[in-house]
Order: structure tokens, then C-alpha cells, then sequence
């Protein structure tokens, strides 16, 4: 039985303030769940014995074997599945010496839980390790996030970091950012290496990291110089700016 306490504590981390307190964050989904518990400490897993069955041998500090209406009163999903998770939050340190050698993502402002998540799937299959938040990026944490990522924030670390001073101590890395002023990135020379700086969903870089930017792209739309929507949105941007780095390092004659 799933004490209503247990119960309490697992809804708790849907709040910012019970993860920073605990300092844990929670995954649902028998997939999810499976891909990420072998990377992250499991401080509680509520389960249904059917999918147990389906894992190994499973490291985890406690243990509640349940049925479909203790699953029910402790999930935060409209349908739950057969398992829930908390994890203890990692702890990273950002090599600064990286930020030199390899492509990295900045999100400034991001405030979609949605495309935060799918930004960590994009770095994750782009072979991106590392993304840097600004502060008032909405929290990789968050449960909605977590769903997104679909469990590829076992590969790719998620720092926070004022952006600013930042960017400020790079000296001579590209810094990447998109701008309808910009020159058109398919016929630009993308660096294999530097910072590529993604925007809040409605109001784009910064003005504070606007300055910082010294490569300025345009992803244009087809046909050229049509009428189209105002902006992509910010995770299509990503994959489309991330894709075009990688086929240029890659595939290029």
C-alpha cells in the first residue's frame, strides 16, 4: 500500500519549490523510466509487478510494488502507465575548456517545457553533450519536461548559467545566433565547433546577447522572399540550425 504521504511527496515535484528543496525530479512512463534508471539514482519506484517483470536487476533506494489505483493517486499524467519514478537530480561542472573544442547549445529564455525537452532529444541526437541555460529558462525539472526529452537527458547535460558574462569570457569561440537580418545559413562556413544561441519563444535573442552574437544567421523560407508565417518555432529552428552544422562537417566535399 502507497502511503498518502509517499503519494504527497511524488505530486510535490510537480512544483519548482519541492524539486529545489528535495532536489530530486520525476519521470512516468514504462519506457522513460527504463531508459533513464540506468543513469540517474532512483530514490522511489512505484510499480506494477507486470512491469518489473520486464526489468533486470534494478538499483533503487525504495521500492513500492502497486496496483492500477495507487498508480492512479500518485501519477500527474491524464493516463498514467505502469510506473513512476523519482530520481536524485545529478550534479555537472561545466568545462569551459569544452566550449572551445566542441558545438554547444545556449537557450536564452526558453519558456516551453515542450520545446525544452525536445531541444535535449535534438541535442542528443545531433551529438551535442552540453546545453546552457539563462536562469530564466523554464526548469529542465519540470515533470512536462522531462516527458519531452524522451529520455535523452540521460546523454546531455543541462547547466544554467547567467549568459552574459558567459559569452563575455569567450574569446575568439564562434557564437552562433539567428536574426532576420542574418546572412542565409546554407551559404555560410559553419564552425564544427562554438556556441549556437537559441531565443525566447516570442521576443528572440536578448539585446544583452544580441551584442555577444558574432555570427549572424537566417534560416530563410521557401519560396525566397514569399509570404510566410512571422518565425518558426523554436525547437523546428534548432533541428533545422543543428542539422545544417552537422551535414556541413560531415558530408561536405
Amino acid at each position: 500500500m502507497l502511503s498518502k504521504h509517499k503519494i504527497k511527496f511524488v505530486k510535490s515535484l510537480e512544483k519548482k519549490k519541492y524539486r529545489l528543496e528535495s532536489a530530486c525530479f520525476l519521470a512516468e512512463g514504462n519506457k522513460l523510466v527504463a531508459d533513464i534508471l540506468p543513469f540517474f539514482d532512483c530514490e522511489l519506484l512505484i510499480a506494477k509487478a507486470s512491469w518489473l517483470a520486464t526489468q533486470g536487476d534494478i538499483n533503487v533506494r525504495e521500492l513500492f510494488v502497486v496496483d492500477d489505483a495507487d498508480i492512479s493517486k500518485a501519477s500527474l499524467l491524464k493516463h498514467p502507465q505502469d510506473v513512476i519514478a523519482v530520481f536524485r537530480q545529478p550534479s555537472y561542472s561545466l568545462g569551459k575548456k569544452n566550449l572551445a573544442t566542441e558545438l554547444t547549445l545556449v537557450l536564452d529564455g526558453i519558456q516551453d517545457p515542450g520545446n525544452l525537452g525536445t531541444i535535449v532529444r535534438l541535442a542528443d541526437w545531433f551529438g551535442i553533450k552540453n546545453i546552457i541555460c539563462s536562469p530564466d529558462t523554464v526548469d529542465i525539472y519540470n515533470p512536462k519536461t522531462i516527458q519531452a526529452t524522451m529520455g535523452a537527458l540521460a546523454h546531455v547535460k543541462v547547466f544554467y548559467i547567467p549568459l552574459p558574462g558567459l559569452l563575455q569570457d569567450l574569446k575568439g569561440v564562434p557564437i552562433y545566433g539567428t536574426f532576420l537580418e542574418g546572412k542565409v545559413i546554407y551559404e555560410q562556413k559553419l564552425s564544427s565547433t562554438g556556441l549556437i544561441v537559441m531565443g525566447n519563444e516570442g521576443k528572440g535573442i536578448s539585446s544583452e546577447l544580441e551584442l555577444l552574437v558574432n555570427n549572424r544567421l537566417y534560416i530563410p523560407s521557401y519560396p525566397l522572399d514569399s509570404e510566410s508565417t512571422e518565425s518558426l518555432n523554436v525547437a523546428a529552428a534548432t533541428a533545422i540550425i543543428c542539422a545544417e552544422f552537422r551535414r556541413q562537417q560531415i558530408y561536405s566535399v
